[in-house]
């Protein structure tokens, strides 16, 4: 369900079969080893309404946390990854494991995205472009420090 052309606009366009189970078998994988959490974004009676999760990277040579999600069409504009973005934050606050910053990199177009990251209290701290899916991806590059 989230990969559409309308769910994906932002990210330089849908995966084919193949990379959606190339990426959600990373997922398992980093999940298995604790390097990744992700979590279905569920409506009060269960249906699921996107997805939310936070994996470990390198960020400015430091080990730091990433974060990402997605929600259907249907539930936007509702508040719905701003409030599973609360709890996922406090999760990765308690598996940091000396990671001090999570980090967030919606393209610079993602008016959405970019809104949730501002309203949680991550700073923007520049704008990055690198190839995501085959093509370059303008992004913003948001900042929060977990250690607070």
């Amino acid at each position: 369900m989230a990969n559409t052309p309308e769910m994906t606009a932002h990210l330089n366009g849908i995966e084919s079969e193949h990379q959606l189970l190339d990426r959600n078998a990373r997922y398992l994988r980093l999940w298995e080893a604790g390097e990744a959490r992700m979590f279905v974004i569920a409506d009060e009676h269960g249906c699921s309404l996107g997805s939310i999760g936070f994996w470990n990277v390198e960020w400015r040579g430091e080990p730091a946390f990433e974060t990402g999600w997605f929600v259907l069409p249907e539930a936007q504009g509702r508040g719905v990854a701003s409030r599973a973005l609360g709890p996922m934050l406090d999760e990765a606050r308690q598996h940091r494991a000396g990671r001090r910053f999570g980090t967030a990199f919606p393209s610079v177009e993602n008016a959405g995205s970019n809104g949730i990251c501002r309203r949680a209290g991550f700073e923007l701290v520049g704008t990055v472009t690198d190839d995501f899916r085959g093509a370059a991806l303008m992004m913003n590059e948001w900042v929060l420090d977990l250690s607070g």
